[in-house]
């Protein structure tokens, strides 16, 4: 650990330097999270030229006025417009301030539970690819290949610079999760086609290759915790939305994105205890 992160972690230092190191994580996180709206809103996108996150500038959705650069600053900015476009003021949704707020109160969390470390690093661009994967998939019903992809190769990183999880941990756990979710997948398919009439599986591809990913930088005990975080939430949500919506079809990756970012930060800690618990002998 360097001095620096001893001096953060010393219990004598002066609590104002611990605040101050946390609002500038924090206000680092709110202006990447403004970066992963831009994300959100144009990947899914068909057209390429709509798809880009360069070549466009932002603008209002509704009446299309590029957005002044005072009005970018994240979070403060929604909040001095009162959520209006300055231009034509219509409203602007709440969505954005909520993605980067939330952005950088993870990031903040992240440093608080996990010290001043590579792992915290690796961990906090995980927390903006599940943003990211969990609201675009929320829209769309979609998870990005792409996205998955680099969650998939963050094993990388972590496999070189932390030394909390084992490489045959990450292979087995690459399988651990994704190959019952392909298997579930494959079986359902054909009864949801013969009862409902339509083409869909009850854990679809996206939900399998992100499981998968996460396995290789989670490692076989905390993708375990993960998938059973995300389906916990899942099934109490499911509950909600379909006695709301009246329809039991809905978007699995946001909850599995949960369950992601409670296991990354203390997935290994929760496997332990429960197999504490087992193996725990009677009084």
């Amino acid at each position: 650990m360097s001095d620096f992160a001893n001096m953060l972690n010393d219990p004598y230092t002066e609590l104002p330097f611990k605040i101050m190191f946390l609002t500038i994580v924090f206000l680092f996180g709110i202006c990447i999270g403004s970066f992963l709206n831009v994300v959100i809103l144009r990947l899914p996108k068909e057209d390429p030229e709509e798809r880009s996150l360069t070549k466009r500038s932002s603008h209002c959705m509704t009446c299309g006025t590029p957005i002044r650069p005072i009005d970018l600053i994240p979070v403060f900015s929604w909040i001095f417009l009162r959520g209006k476009c300055h231009s034509c003021g219509k409203k602007i949704s709440v969505r954005y301030p909520i993605v980067e707020s939330l952005n950088g109160i993870l990031y903040v969390l992240t440093f608080m539970i996990l010290d001043i470390n590579a792992k915290a690093i690796i961990t906090c661009v995980l927390m903006s690819l599940l943003i990211v994967i969990g609201f675009m998939d929320w829209d769309t019903q979609t998870i990005d290949l792409v996205i998955v992809g680099l969650i998939f190769l963050l094993a990388v990183p972590a496999a070189i610079f932390t030394d909390d999880v084992k490489l045959i941990h990450r292979v087995i756990g690459a399988f651990a999760v994704s190959l019952p979710f392909f298997i579930i997948g494959e079986v359902s398919r054909p009864f949801i086609r013969k009862k409902y009439g339509e083409d869909f599986r009850a854990i679809e591809e996206g939900d399998t290759e992100l499981m998968f990913a996460a396995g290789a930088l989670l490692g076989t005990q905390a993708v375990i915790v993960s998938a059973f975080i995300g389906i916990m939430v899942a099934a109490v949500c499911g509950i909600i939305i379909k006695a709301i919506t009246k329809d039991s079809k809905f978007a699995f990756g946001p909850y599995l994105s949960i369950g992601i970012a409670a296991a990354m930060l203390w997935g290994n800690d929760i496997a332990g205890w429960y197999l504490s618990l087992l193996t725990a002998q009677p009084q």
